[in-house]
């Protein structure tokens, strides 16, 4: 409890830079590169996990979410991912380990300092060119989209997953972005984390107002990472194709 009050106190911090700012993030790095077994991405998933409970609570998705996430990763099989914050590379870790060998994803970090602790992690991990991290956002006056789509291979219909776990207050505008750019297809998949702690209320009312039209979304609950006493709530979003959808699977939990 200790641990996670420290954090709240610094959230604003947080919220500017991209860390807590306390150095935990670099001190991770370090953590990984020398507990961690090289190339062994479950060693560093178990070394990341390890150093949250005992040494400082992190802001990624953690290990129960974490569960969530493989699972979404595995239903949608995709070939093109992208993540919107990368942190410390955490949850990089758990989607490369269960997408497929030919699959690629490419990562958004605003914070220069936690790309940098994210790269050295996954080449400690072995992830090689199959995970690729990008310092900007996707609202940086199309900077970050245009070197998705020249350098990273994005177009029309080619997106298959995204993950959501960067600032709440761009959640919705970045899905918008995402949409304009046409890259997701029907069946693709929007997974988004923190819909309770910190919550992102306008992302979660515009899904809802599109329900069984333009998405189909399941709500799966869980904690927020590390504890077990403060609830949390992770979003898996199907985009449809244009017209009514054929049914919807409504907002209840999410079959194992």
């Amino acid at each position: 409890m200790a641990k996670r009050l420290s954090m709240l106190m610094r959230m604003g911090h947080l919220t500017r830079t991209g860390q807590v700012g306390d150095g935990r993030e670099e001190a991770l790095a370090e953590h990984v590169l020398a507990h961690a077994a090289p190339g062994d991405v479950d060693d560093a998933i178990r070394v990341i996990d390890e150093y949250a409970y005992r040494r400082a609570t992190l802001i990624n998705i953690g290990d129960e979410k974490g569960l969530v996430l493989d699972a979404a990763v595995r239903r949608a099989e995709p070939r093109l991912l992208l993540e919107l914050g990368t942190y410390c590379g955490y949850s990089a870790l758990r989607m490369s380990r269960v997408m497929a060998p030919e699959a690629r994803l490419c990562s958004i970090e605003f914070s220069a300092a936690n790309a940098s602790v994210a790269r050295r992690i996954w080449d400690h991990a072995g992830l090689g060119d199959r995970v690729t991290v990008l310092h900007g956002t996707l609202g940086d006056d199309g900077r970050t989209i245009d070197r998705l789509t020249t350098e990273h291979g994005f177009g029309p219909g080619l997106l298959d997953f995204v993950f959501v776990d960067h600032i709440a207050r761009a959640y919705l505008p970045d899905l918008r972005r995402i949409l304009d750019q046409g890259w997701l297809r029907p069946g693709s998949v929007v997974l988004a984390d923190n819909m309770k702690v910190p919550g992102a209320p306008h992302y979660r009312t515009y899904l809802r107002e599109r329900e069984g039209t333009e998405w189909r979304t399941r709500e799966h609950h869980a904690h927020v990472e590390y504890q077990s006493w403060v609830k949390d709530l992770v979003l898996e979003s199907v985009y449809l194709p244009a017209g009514p959808a054929a049914g919807s699977a409504g907002t209840g939990p999410a079959p194992a």
